[in-house]
């Protein structure tokens, strides 16, 4: 798995997968639903507390990762997002809908994966959930997922995604949902770093001159 995306790049992909399937006649979604749908409460751990300008950079980043592209629909004055996935991948609706749970929800066991991703694809028994997940495990794209062991005191082993990188099994905890405030900007840090290089060279021209009135001391 070549890809590496951030929370909140997971998240934005995640709830334009879940809504298409979701809530159809609203799709393609505005920034503003699309927005509303990463901030949600319910079904989204962690909860994420986000703006437009991280949503439109993450936008940024899966439309050069060829993840979401940008549709501009006719009668409607503002642009809509759509996601897509590389043909190589050759996922079917119960594979999205078990990739789309685990973006947007965190990772799950294949109970809580047939339970909460019932309303995007009704998985006959908990043998259709494994034999997706081995599924993902496996192909050669991927992988796309990656089963957990199995926690103190828990009778069953998580599964989580794998578009965001690989797992740091030590971070992972079973706390409750908390606020995730999301950082600077790609834009924001640039403009931070861009503003630290000015200051910088206005430090080393202040040096230069006040070591050449020094050194005229002496001549």
């Amino acid at each position: 798995m070549n890809l590496e995306l951030t929370p909140v790049e997971c998240r934005v992909l995640g709830c334009v997968m879940e809504k298409s399937i979701t809530t159809p006649e609203t799709y393609p979604l505005s920034l503003n639903s699309l927005l509303n749908a990463c901030n949600q409460k319910s079904n989204r751990h962690p909860v994420m507390d986000l703006d437009d300008t991280n949503v439109l950079d993450a936008l940024d980043e899966l439309r050069s990762q060829h993840l979401c592209f940008r549709v501009d629909v006719t009668g409607s004055r503002v642009p809509k997002f759509k996601y897509t996935v590389p043909q190589n991948w050759e996922f079917t609706g119960k594979h999205l809908a078990i990739i789309c749970e685990l973006l947007i929800r965190g990772p799950q066991t294949p109970g809580e994966l047939r339970s909460h991703g019932d309303r995007m694809y009704s998985f006959l028994d908990l043998n259709e959930i494994e034999a997706t997940l081995d599924f993902l495990t496996i192909q050669e794209e991927g992988p796309f997922v990656q089963k957990l062991p199995i926690q103190p005191g828990k009778k069953e082993a998580r599964y989580t995604q794998l578009l965001g990188g690989e797992v740091d099994l030590e971070e992972l905890n079973e706390s409750q949902p908390i606020i995730v405030q999301a950082g600077p900007s790609r834009n924001e840090r640039v403009d931070e770093l861009e503003q630290e290089v000015s200051q910088l060279k206005t430090d080393v021209e202040e040096l230069k001159s006040a070591f050449a009135q020094f050194k005229e001391q002496f001549e």
